[in-house]
């Protein structure tokens, strides 16, 4: 199942990118940030630097997943 996640720089797009990240059945397509496009993951989150090469993109290039998950501030 491919997955992307929306608002993945803050505490809870981390968290549920470093629990899918382990999920055997999930690719992580995608993760946005708009402030933060362009940048590692792992800049943000450091938890995460030996576990994905992934990059924030900007919400305009998403492109078609299975599971959209929104981590977006209320």
């Amino acid at each position: 199942m491919r997955a992307s996640i929306v608002g993945g720089s803050g505490y809870t797009g981390g968290e549920l990118l470093r629990l899918l990240l382990g999920h055997p059945e999930v690719q992580v397509a995608q993760v946005t940030s708009e402030s933060n496009a362009g940048k590692y993951v792992y800049a943000l989150h450091p938890n995460l630097r030996q576990r994905t090469r992934m990059q924030f993109m900007a919400m305009s290039e998403l492109e078609r997943c299975d599971l959209l998950f929104l981590c977006l501030p209320h």
